[in-house]
């Protein structure tokens, strides 16, 4: 099953990414707010996760360091807004400056609808205006998002 992305909201700042998992909600809720997991699947194809810090509270921290195969290194920081288990988790990243390019910052929410036995994943990216959304898709966020969603499903059939 393969992710949805949509970019076609002509006057709003977000890219909305959906996929379907065959899994229950309460399982894809912990792959993605244990950092154990999450340091299993997150990134594309050939990347590793050497660090992996969720503080999963409303202003705890994430961090995140990911590896790309090359051996480049990509740290992300964000802060939680909101956590309801295991329904909504709402995070902020701001825009680092020490990248270059640097992806502009993002509010990101996910929301799980359970779905009998699968669970409907929802990833809407908020931007501060439409060149910054542009941006960020032209870096390839939704590609990479998209094959991280690949390893997690994978993920999710050893759990």
């Amino acid at each position: 099953m393969t992710s949805m992305i949509d970019l076609s909201s002509p006057d709003e700042p977000v890219i909305v990414i959906r996929r379907t998992f065959d899994a229950p909600r309460e399982l894809v809720w912990d792959a993605i707010t244990d950092p154990k997991h999450v340091a299993q699947w997150y990134g594309g194809a050939g990347f590793t996760n050497p660090v992996c810090e969720m503080d999963l509270r409303p202003g705890g921290a994430w961090r995140q360091v990911m590896q790309a195969p090359s051996g480049a290194q990509f740290a992300i920081n964000s802060i939680f807004e909101e956590v309801v288990p295991p329904a909504r988790l709402v995070w902020r990243t701001p825009k680092d400056p020490k990248r270059d390019p640097a992806p502009p910052g993002s509010l990101n929410t996910i929301t799980l609808e359970a779905s009998g036995a699968q669970t409907k994943w929802m990833l809407v990216a908020r931007f501060d205006g439409i060149a910054e959304r542009d941006l960020t898709a032209s870096l390839g966020f939704g590609q990479m998002i998209g094959m991280g969603l690949e390893r997690l499903a994978d993920h999710l059939k050893t759990l």
